[in-house]
């Protein structure tokens, strides 16, 4: 039998999910794929993100943030919202936040703010001594990304660039900082992940784990194609696969090792 997955990004609050969840999470676990991180990426679906894990517990965990494209909605009434649901155990990281310059649906000065107000949360919790991790976003906006974290570096816990797209000076500028990479099917896009397979055997094991993000980013290489294109944790083995024979590993020794490092990332049992 392989070594049971973790998918540490999966948005499982997502509505498409709402007519077949309960069987979904079943062929996640059919696939090996033991534990899901549920993003939480908004203020509408970070409460459903800890409800979700709360209705699934040893199997579900969830985070709660506020993604850049809602960045807007960041509020003080947003942030009070944020820091009580860190007081539950079943969220077990600060984000999905971050920056996003290729669509730019918040202004980027109200990114900026949001991911700053969001990384003070980290640093917060830092300092009373119940530190989470930092599940994170950037597209197209590396300089800003990185200069933002230097003004919070040494006061905030473990860091995931999670979905990693972009290109070899990224990779390098997030390991030099000891950051974890996210891999996610876009390694199997011919047309824009053809970079991350000749990217990937460089993420030491200790510092590479693996998501679906779900419902989003269905595996362009799966055969068999669902039908209705819609991506599922349970299609995480079929990442893992590809992802072993771009590094030259075994999906067994993949699996092994990107479990381990998530269940370390995210203090799971």
């Amino acid at each position: 039998m392989p070594p049971p997955l973790i998918d540490i990004g999966a948005n499982l609050t997502h509505d498409s999910f709402d007519r077949d969840r309960d069987a979904v999470l079943t062929r996640a676990r059919d696939a090996g794929v033991t534990r899901m991180i549920v993003t939480g990426a908004s203020r509408e679906h970070s409460p459903k993100a800890l409800e979700l894990a709360r209705q699934h517990p040893g199997l579900l965990y969830a985070t709660a943030g506020v993604h850049p494209h809602h960045a807007a909605e960041y509020t003080e009434e947003c942030d009070a919202e944020l820091r009580a649901l860190h007081a539950h155990a079943e969220v077990v990281a600060v984000g999905e936040c971050g920056l996003d310059y290729f669509r730019d649906f918040s202004p980027r000065p109200a990114q900026r703010r949001a991911f700053e107000r969001q990384l003070q949360i980290a640093a917060d919790l830092a300092a009373a001594g119940t530190p989470k991790p930092l599940f994170l976003h950037q597209r197209d906006a590396h300089d800003d990304f990185v200069a933002i974290m230097q003004d919070f570096e040494g006061r905030i816990g473990p860091v995931v660039v999670h979905c990693f797209t972009a290109g070899r000076r990224e990779l390098f500028d997030c390991l030099d900082r000891d950051w974890h990479i996210g891999i996610t099917g876009w390694l199997c896009d011919e047309r824009r992940g053809r970079h991350l397979r000749e990217l990937v055997p460089n993420i030491p094991a200790h510092r590479l784990m693996v998501e679906t993000d779900a419902p989003y980013l269905l595996p362009r290489t799966l055969d068999p194609m669902p039908k209705d294109r819609r991506n599922e944790p349970a299609f995480l083995p079929h990442i893992v696969a590809e992802l072993a024979r771009d590094r030259s590993e075994t999906p067994e020794a993949t699996a092994q090792a990107t479990t381990a490092t998530a269940a370390a990332f995210f203090g799971l049992d």
